[in-house]
């Protein structure tokens, strides 16, 4: 065993430990002493240095009980990546079928997974260590489970581990999800989670299958053999769709808003920003291993991309809660990321191998930024709720002040899904767009279509992003000191101790870092994705060693690095100009009303909120949203007062008259309420749940049937499977 793959062996060990030092010790650890989170963040490095390893070229493997019998065939190319078996049926579950491994694609998907799921489990540590955060086993034990999941579906070769971890990991986002189950909305969460994430396995289960069944054998290396042809496409595309089930694709998305905020604190980290990737990964293995897809499931791919992008930031920008918000931009992320995919499908289906890299490194870097950016959103907006004791926007301001570490991690993680400049979001939604303008490229109508519609969807989408995190940055991190929150300021506590601030540092970095060495970032991404495009093709995303260009030489070019350096020069020549010219009074202590909406001196509750400024949103996108507006008369009427006896209780009585008031508040009044739905819940389950509920009540009279005929149902379900596989083969 090389030494890449013992680090990968000691990952998978800590994790285990891990999981049952929760199970067995609990909450009976030290209240100081998180072991379980300090373990997952040891196995969680582990993991990321063998992605390391194996985008350095080192690749890691794994034998399930010495069953892995074939060797490595290296990742020089698509079709070599993996360990084949030694004949057409030497791979059914049995000698040389079942592993673990590593190439490069692995590898940098475990890279951006596990180093960002170290800074959560870091925080995780910290947070869950407070007095009353858990309250009994099972918590660590579902988070641990969720990262081990992932890292075996990045590293699996055969169908058979890849559907034992994926059926993990829906089992650990349930038990993450229902965790609280006790408090309103927690358990329809974690149902609607379970759900869709049975649905994702299933069609995932039945497209292995069809491969399994036309390559005679379970090892994934082996599908490439599958001949083209209607089975193949219809195996593709239950794949692509059961990934899109997992990552959020509408009309799939409803499941998001929900599963998230269900989970407890960082969990929701753990499930939003590292176990969602794994989707993404089948996305690019699925490419690797197959190649393009139908040209009708291309355009689709891109048509969803687009709706769902512009969808999610449409509700994010009006939802009243911190958590929502977050929960939507995820949605608004993943149709971002999949934009940039289905860029690359298109290069794959026309040839155009330059299409291909340029989609695929858009839709990389958008994955980093997600990862990162969501993972510290979903920290940091842990500890803040559970010191102030709310989620609504409009009953949070100056939380920076309150909680500076967790503030300053909002504010950074906002301005990196805002598309900001300084920040890795910045670079990525640039690349995407400039991958989307390649359109005049492609040949053929269809493709340019639907290139232009997404593109279109993608930025409007970049705009809006913009006025949604403008609020949280504005409003809660920055905005006006509330007397509201000034009675919990005692009661909050210090905010994240240092293993959670060392967490949020680093997730932060991601943000950041990645931006200003985004040339070094590119050569990273480029080896990683060399089993599915050519690493020279992806570098000549580098016009300089510190210039990036779209691919496509002489389209346009950009420098993040060198932007790192202008600004804060900028920034700085600004201010010293500025105390040149003022001299002192640029440092005079001035105290001047907070700005609000340019209203200088309005206070209370005319002041400007959150829903406030996500009015003309509403009323914008109000095809998207369905706004629903109502104006209408209230009947208001007049406090009645009656007279108080006081009895006396000095040596002079005290005489108390009526006093009449509430006689001002006559008149006529207005009440204004402004609502929005979910169109793809309103307009496609429910009217679809009616009749499969109808179903249901009907099939539940075979409850009180008898034994035999049991039996005889399921003998003529099996006959029926045993036809259809021999009728596949």
């Amino acid at each position: 065993m090389t030494g890449v793959s013992s680090v990968f062996a000691a990952g998978l060990a800590l994790l285990a430990v891990a999981a049952v030092s929760d199970l067995v010790v609990g909450v009976r650890w030290p209240r100081w002493l998180s072991v379980p989170y300090l373990l997952g963040a040891a196995g969680s490095v582990c993991l990321a240095v063998t992605g390391a390893g194996a985008l350095a070229g080192h690749p890691a493997r794994l034998a399930v009980s010495g069953w892995l019998g074939a060797g490595w065939l290296g990742a020089a190319s698509p079709r070599a990546a993996w360990p084949r078996a030694a004949s057409p049926r030497a791979g059914w579950v049995g000698p040389g079928s079942l592993g673990l491994a590593a190439d490069r694609l692995s590898g940098l998907f475990l890279v951006i997974a596990f180093v960002a799921a170290t800074g959560v489990s870091l925080a995780f540590a910290n947070w869950a260590a407070r007095p009353g955060a858990v309250g009994r086993r099972g918590l660590g034990a579902s988070y641990t489970l969720a990262l081990g999941a992932v890292a075996v579906i990045m590293t699996a070769t055969d169908a058979f581990s890849a559907l034992f971890a994926w059926e993990a990991l829906t089992v650990s986002f349930y038990l993450l999800a229902s965790f609280e189950r006790g408090r309103p909305g927690r358990g329809g969460g974690a149902y609607i989670t379970l759900v869709f994430g049975r649905v994702s396995g299933a069609c995932l289960l039945v497209g292995l299958l069809i491969l399994a069944v036309r390559s005679h054998s379970l090892n994934l290396a082996s599908f490439t053999h599958v001949t083209s042809g209607a089975t193949r496409d219809a195996a593709q595309t239950l794949l692509m769709g059961g990934f899109a089930v997992k990552v959020g694709l509408v009309p799939f998305q409803v499941w998001m808003p929900r599963g998230y905020p269900a989970a407890p604190g960082p969990a929701r980290a753990i499930m939003a920003g590292v176990g969602v990737n794994v989707g993404f990964y089948g996305l690019w293995r699925t490419l690797a291993l197959l190649g393009a897809p139908p040209g009708w499931l291309t355009g689709l791919v891109l048509v969803l991309a687009g709706v769902t992008a512009l969808l999610g930031i449409a509700h994010a920008a009006v939802q009243p809660g911190l958590q929502q918000v977050i929960a939507y931009s995820s949605v608004e992320n993943t149709g971002l990321i999949v934009a940039g995919f289905g860029v690359a499908l298109v290069g794959a289906s026309v040839g155009d191998r330059r299409l291909l890299a340029v989609g695929l490194l858009a839709a990389t870097l958008q994955v980093i930024a997600h990862t990162a950016a969501k993972s510290l959103l979903f920290t940091t907006s842990a500890r803040i709720e559970s010191a102030t004791g709310t989620n609504e926007l409009n009953a949070l301001s100056a939380v920076a002040r309150l909680l500076p570490w967790s503030g300053t991690g909002l504010a950074i993680g906002s301005l990196t899904l805002a598309g900001l400049p300084l920040t890795a979001g910045f670079v990525s939604e640039w690349f995407l767009l400039e991958s989307l303008m390649q359109q005049f490229r492609v040949p053929g109508l269809g493709f340019r279509l639907v290139l232009a519609v997404a593109g279109a969807a993608v930025a409007l989408t970049a705009g809006f992003a913009g006025v949604t995190f403008v609020r949280l940055v504005g409003l809660v991190v920055l905005g006006p000191r509330r007397a509201s929150l000034d009675h919990r300021e005692k009661a909050a506590g210090p905010d994240y101790g240092w293993l959670g601030r060392a967490g949020i540092v680093l997730l932060s970095a991601g943000c950041l870092v990645t931006a200003a060495l985004v040339p070094l970032v590119i050569r990273v991404i480029a080896a990683g994705l060399s089993p599915v495009v050519p690493a020279a093709v992806t570098a000549g995303a580098l016009k300089s060693p510190w210039v990036v260009q779209p691919v496509f030489a002489g389209f346009s070019v950009l420098s993040p690095s060198w932007l790192w350096i202008a600004m804060p020069s900028l920034l700085v020549v600004v201010i010293a100009f500025t105390r040149l010219v003022s001299g002192t009074r640029m440092t005079r202590v001035r105290r001047v009303p907070a700005w609000r909406s340019a209203t200088a001196g309005v206070q209370g509750t005319d002041s400007y909120t959150a829903s406030g400024f996500a009015n003309p949103t509403r009323r914008v996108l109000a095809a998207v949203l369905h706004t629903r507006v109502e104006v209408r008369p209230v009947e208001v009427r007049p406090v009645e007062v009656r007279p108080v006896e006081v009895r006396p209780v000095e040596v002079r009585p005290v005489e108390v008259r009526p006093v009449e008031v509430g006689a001002h508040q006559d008149g006529p009044h207005l009440g204004y309420t402004s609502d929005v739905i979910e169109v793809v819940e309103t307009y496609l389950y429910r009217p679809a749940v009616r009749p499969v509920m109808a179903v249901v009540r009907t099939v539940k009279r075979l409850q009180s049937g008898r034994l035999d005929a049991y039996l005889a149902y399921m003998l003529v379900a099996l006959i029926a499977l045993i036809a259809l596989v021999v009728a596949l083969a």
